[in-house]
């Protein structure tokens, strides 16, 4: 992944990722069979990771719940804010099957997540229109700053304005 951020899709080589990797290219032919198939996978890996560190950070019943969630969107979001995001989502948008169900799968997981640690403090119903606002807030500032400063300060401020 830090080689596709690095590069981006488009110009990031098996050469350079092998290289990164610290094996040969005929090594991560063997083991990839194409670029995408790579992608693919590297992908995956970091969005399991990802909501591995959400399920973590939502758990945690001794810290508030606005510090939770600004957390958990940071693991699920703030972490690719900047030119990965963009590069992302052209490829995707270019190859919609690229990535496979784990594009549904995992945001839907995403989404119950927020809005089961919301609802304790809201009841259900609420929670649901108050996750799928926040998802949709830090949607909107991934692609509007320019940092992961940045998307943190507006999303602990979205946050906070929307469990009044």
């Amino acid at each position: 992944m830090a080689t596709f951020a690095r590069f981006g899709y488009r110009k990031t080589s098996m050469e350079e990722v092998a290289r990164a990797a610290h094996i040969s290219r005929p090594g991560l032919y063997f083991l990839f069979s194409s670029k995408e198939s790579l992608f693919r996978a590297a992908v995956t890996q970091a969005l399991h990771r990802d909501i591995t560190a959400v399920e973590q950070a939502l758990a945690d019943g001794d810290r508030p719940l606005p510090e939770r969630l600004v957390e958990a969107f940071d693991h699920w979001a703030g972490r690719y804010v900047g030119p990965l995001t963009r590069d992302v989502a052209t490829v995707i948008e270019a190859n919609p099957g690229i990535l496979g169900e784990v594009v549904e799968v995992l945001p839907r997981r995403f989404e119950e997540l927020v809005t089961d640690a919301i609802t304790v403090a809201t009841g259900r119903e609420e929670a649901v229109r108050i996750a799928q606002t926040m998802i949709s807030a830090s949607t909107g500032l991934k692609h509007q700053v320019g940092s992961r400063e940045s998307y943190l300060e507006r999303l602990t401020v979205a946050v906070g304005l929307l469990l009044r």
